[in-house]
């Protein structure tokens, strides 16, 4: 279980509220015994027929938070395979099967789409874990749609959505919970009677605060637990008819929460264009933009620009944005996953570190940081820091704040995770010695090259530059008009950071 802190958002005076966050927040985490690869496996296309099918309710309204991507997947054709890219994200429930089925149901129905989908969940961590987790996994990743579900703290619930309104252009699709035991089906749905500090913990956040977080942030939000609701009433089942264990679900319930949320992946030029519309735009080469004295100039408002390379190759074009070449931009430089290597039940994807800060300038490079347990604690640690290009950058205990010589590895007491990231992994007790490694990634180019254009069908692109300040730049790329570039795409969040 994890313990909640103040960093929760809870206050020490609200005994029910900690009670029943404390209930949910175990939910978050992962049942060790046979979850990371019993659900890797999959359900038997027969296996379906055996379930009662769904009864769903008008779904004429379903989707119309996530139409950008809809009309990309839904407009694809053999001469043109619109690039879609989807991110699943969340604990060990998204880990599950059912968004494997999500994903094979996608490729079905939209064969011509060019469709990159990853899962990035992390069992086990709740949102006040994920909210540091994010700053790798979600916003390096850019997807054009976010598929999300996560227990825990609601503050930072709602953190991660509003970080993801201000530094992608992504639609998310939120689910709610499903339920899992009885007294969900008869709770209280009321909003009003529904406050953070009452008693009702999950009919909070169920029916006050997740509906209110997707209206505020423009969210799709799939209601499966009213669907669940209706599911489990209409054909007599109890919650467990749906689940493996306490919340994981078994297939039926893989197969019933892939139906859930296939339903909202739908479609419908009636509901007219979702906001995402007006945040990602095309200028075409020649129409919206001109080469002059071997210039491309253009002025833009937002935190990422790509190109979209045409046939042919020509010399490197060198780019400035601002008159800087992006790789001056610090912004533009971000971390990998914090991870080790021991050995143990499965490998440890989690983090041992996040997020990891700097005060300098960060190089393109991979660094080490070797660690050492502390004989009196599995939860003390010793450790030496080496960048690859900035060689010995000093040595630190995770009890306290860490500046490393160079100022470029920033490391908070808080931010340590390691005792309960190996602990995920089957590593128990914490080895005595273990290497963390991680990498410092490019997020641009100073000099734009095609790699060619090797499909047609499909669009070929370079991103310039991702992760600018969202606010007004001049892109000037030194060329000639017989550099291959067919067209600049823009991407502006839809908020701005404080």
């Amino acid at each position: 279980m994890i313990a909640p802190s103040a960093a929760d958002g809870l206050s020490r005076n609200q005994p029910h509220e900690m009670t029943l966050r404390n209930l949910r927040l175990a939910l978050s985490v992962c049942l060790l015994t046979g979850t990371f690869f019993a659900t890797r496996f999959g359900l038997l296309a027969d296996e379906a027929a055996l379930y009662p099918p769904p009864n769903f309710p008008d779904v004429s309204g379903w989707g119309r938070n996530i139409q950008r991507t809809m009309r990309l997947l839904a407009t694809s054709t053999p001469e043109k395979r619109n690039t879609v890219r989807i991110l699943f994200y969340g604990q060990s429930i998204t880990e599950q099967k059912w968004a494997n089925l999500v994903e094979e149901d996608l490729r079905r129905r939209f064969p011509h789409a060019n469709l990159l989908i990853e899962n990035r969940a992390l069992a086990g961590f709740a949102s006040q874990m994920l909210v540091k987790t994010a700053e790798t996994d979600l916003y390096s990743f850019q997807p054009d749609l976010l598929i999300f579900h996560v227990y825990g703290a609601h503050d930072k619930y709602e953190d991660i959505i509003r970080r993801r309104r201000e530094r992608t252009t992504a639609e998310i699709l939120m689910q709610n919970d499903h339920v899992n035991k009885p007294a969900d089906l008869t709770e209280e749905t009321d909003p009003a009677k529904l406050p953070p500090a009452g008693k009702h913990w999950d009919a909070f956040m169920n029916h006050n605060w997740l509906p209110s977080l997707a209206k505020k942030y423009g969210c799709e939000l799939c209601d499966q637990r009213a669907l669940w609701k209706a599911y489990l009433t209409e054909n007599k089942l109890e919650p467990k008819a749906l689940l493996r264990d306490g919340v994981h679900l078994n297939p039926h319930g893989e197969w019933f929460m892939a139906q859930c949320v296939n339903a909202y992946l739908r479609y419908d030029p009636k509901l007219g264009p979702s906001r995402a519309e007006d945040c990602v735009k095309t200028y075409q080469v020649g129409q919206d933009l001109r080469w002059t004295d071997g210039k491309l100039r253009f002025d833009f408002e937002g935190n990422r620009l790509d190109v979209i390379c045409g046939p042919g190759q020509a010399a490197p074009a060198i780019v400035r944005i601002d008159g800087r070449k992006p790789s001056e931009w610090p912004e533009l430089y971000g971390f990998t996953r914090a991870v080790t290597k021991p050995e143990g039940k499965w490998p440890v994807k989690w983090p041992i570190l996040a997020p990891i800060g700097s005060q300098q300038p960060l190089l393109v490079e991979d660094w080490s940081l070797a660690v050492a347990k502390d004989r009196q604690s599995d939860k003390l640690f010793s450790f030496t820091l080496t960048g690859s290009k900035t060689g010995a950058d000093g040595i630190g205990r995770n009890d306290a704040r860490f500046v490393s010589d160079s100022g470029r590895i920033v490391l908070e007491t808080n931010d340590w995770n390691a005792s309960y990231a190996l602990s995920l992994a089957g590593i128990t007790p914490v080895p005595e010695t273990f290497i963390v490694k991680w990498k410092v990634e490019p997020r641009f180019v100073d000099e734009f090259v095609s790699p060619g254009v090797a499909n047609p069908a499909i669009e070929t692109t370079v991103t310039l530059a991702q992760g600018l300040p969202n606010t007004r730049h001049t892109l000037e790329i030194s060329g000639s008009d017989l550099t291959p570039i067919a067209a600049l795409r823009v991407y502006r969040p839809p908020f701005r950071s404080n």
